[in-house]
């Protein structure tokens, strides 16, 4: 529409004054319609339809890989097998990292000498481990 026709005449051609005001000539405020009367609007502009306020941030679920050292005991004789345990000096020494274990934990009998090495140690695992002549050796 060629807009020089219009100047000099109070609306414009938009009727009388009292048109064109408001969020209703516009179709709503902001991003109203993005998912309807806007659509093509809202996809020019980038808009995800349907996205709402703030999402905090979580925060990082930490996983300890956990053992009770009766299970690790029981586990021996496959242990040894394996060759992820051996037999020195009356004990087995059991390297808890290579198995992918992070803590010990105390659950459990201990029916002989352990040398455990593990990044962590319940206070009732040690206790356990210490009193068959055992060591629980910190990584």
């Amino acid at each position: 529409m060629n807009i020089k026709k219009f100047r000099g005449s109070r609306t414009c051609g938009g009727g009388t004054h009292k048109n064109r005001r408001g969020a209703g000539n516009r179709g709503g405020r902001g991003k109203c319609g993005a998912g309807k009367h806007h659509a093509t609007r809202a996809l020019m502009l980038g808009y995800t339809y349907g996205k709402h306020g703030f999402t905090r941030p979580q925060k990082a679920i930490v996983s300890t890989k956990t053992i009770n050292i009766g299970e690790l005991d029981a586990k021996v004789p496959e242990l040894l097998r394996t060759g992820f345990a051996e037999q020195k000096d009356d004990a087995v020494h059991i390297d808890a990292d290579r198995l992918g274990i992070d803590k010990v934990l105390g659950a459990g009998r201990v029916n002989r000498a352990l040398v455990v090495s593990a990044q962590a140690f319940s206070a009732n695992a040690i206790s356990k481990i210490e009193s068959t002549g055992g060591t629980a050796v910190h990584t």
